[in-house]
């Protein structure tokens, strides 16, 4: 067999943190390796001892990005030993310098600016000493932060949906921690969902590690388990541009081994008017489980012989979503034979054939499915059985099918 050829090893489903594509294949041979950043053994024997964990590097089809496919964000240990980054190199030093300059031209003259997973909290005190006018927000639930008076400490992660709505900052910057998340694309749709459902019109600055260099040179040091994702230039653009129509800046530094992007937020009314119809619909099915609830309560209070159409599918949720207990309503019938004699999933009734109606008619039938209800009076017509009363559920109630008003 080549090494080219597709096979089931080659060909792996799994959903990539950068652009959501669900097919990716093998970047590396898999390997156990401990944590290579967080572990701090204190001796030789207890770093010998460290536990090993996954190294399944694939490499997504779709927008090449790369990511560990058996991560978990539970085996790294951020809440008891910070991911130090060493920031006092020569030339690091002059990056972050031009990311405080070029952070700084897109601000107003007293901005709010909020940083996640912002360590020692060095890129906020330039910023600070640069424009003190501004409110400066550090977000890191497990560094020392030197806040030099300058901007705010704040030991807790940076939640979407409650500190943009909160905050409305003119700037979120997040440098060197989408990297180590598990679904980083998510997060970053969280902000502008946020941000469009709070009418608040935000930047984010995104700057990770770009692998370019090391997938054109062979490089390996830099897969380890800490960093799940690895940013091509390519995984990178897909991610912003799947996460805001508007990406103001993307451009290389530090020799092209960091990849960073200036995305806006908060200009997507299509969310919100997605979600506004969702959380309506979940307001009135609540209302709907109160109404017919109480309906069906009534109803068995009559005594009348109740009959319901269907005990499977969407009659079982139906039955289920009502809590039509076998109890009160023991009857259940259905036009399939083959499902004659099971029971309905949850509530237990024995569903029972159709033709019990016909020697034995019901007083009320309920017909959950609402559209197969006319084909449902036009089998029972020709099967002769009779029932004076079909309700269907329509608009959160219980409705007379003859008599009031529906589309079916």
């Amino acid at each position: 067999m080549s090494k080219f050829d597709l096979s089931e090893e080659l060909l792996h489903e799994c959903t990539c943190p950068a652009c959501g594509h669900h097919v990716a294949v093998p970047f590396m041979d898999r390997q156990q390796q401990p944590l290579a950043t967080l572990g701090w053994p204190g001796s030789e024997k207890e770093a010998q001892e460290m536990d090993e964990l996954p190294l399944a590097f694939v490499r997504c089809v779709n927008c090449g990005h790369v990511y560990n496919r058996e991560f978990t964000y539970e085996n790294v240990p951020y809440s008891e030993k910070p991911n130090l980054m060493f920031n006092r190199g020569n030339i690091w030093s002059r990056h972050l310098e031009r990311v405080c300059e070029l952070m700084l031209d897109y601000l107003p003259s007293e901005p709010l600016v909020a940083e996640i997973g912002c360590g020692e909290g060095h890129l906020l005190r330039a910023m600070a000493e640069r424009r003190p006018g501004g409110r400066y927000i550090g977000f890191d639930p497990n560094a020392s932060m030197n806040t030099g008076g300058l901007f705010e400490a704040r030991t807790e992660l940076f939640m979407p949906a409650r500190h943009v709505t909160e905050l409305s900052p003119n700037l979120v910057i997040s440098r060197h921690v989408l990297e180590h998340l598990v679904n980083p694309l998510g997060f970053l749709q969280s902000m502008a969902f946020a941000a469009s459902w709070a009418g608040v019109e935000t930047k984010v600055y995104i700057e990770v590690p770009c692998i370019d260099h090391a997938i054109k040179t062979g490089r390996t040091v830099d897969f380890y388990y800490e960093h799940n994702s690895h940013f091509t230039t390519e995984s990178f653009t897909r991610m912003l541009t799947r996460t805001s129509k508007s990406v103001e800046m993307l451009l290389h530094s530090y020799n092209r081994e960091v990849i960073s992007g200036l995305v806006r937020l908060g200009d997507s009314p299509s969310m919100v008017t997605y979600a506004k119809e969702a959380t309506r619909f979940r307001i009135g099915s609540r209302e709907a489980k109160e109404t017919v609830g109480r309906q069906l309560d009534e109803l068995a209070a009559t005594g009348q012989r109740v009959a319901i159409w269907g005990g499977t599918g969407k009659a079982a949720a139906f039955i289920n979503n009502y809590a039509v207990d076998a109890k009160r309503f023991p009857l259940v019938v259905d036009s399939d034979p083959d499902k004659v004699g099971t029971h309905v999933p949850g509530q237990g009734q024995m569903i029972r054939s159709r033709d019990l109606l016909r020697d034995a008619p019901a007083e009320v039938l309920i017909i959950p499915m609402q559209w197969r209800t006319r084909d449902i009076l036009n089998e029972m017509e020709r099967e002769q059985i009779q029932c004076p009363l079909v309700l269907i559920e329509h608009e959160g109630r219980l409705i007379n099918f003859e008599q009031d008003e529906h589309p079916y």
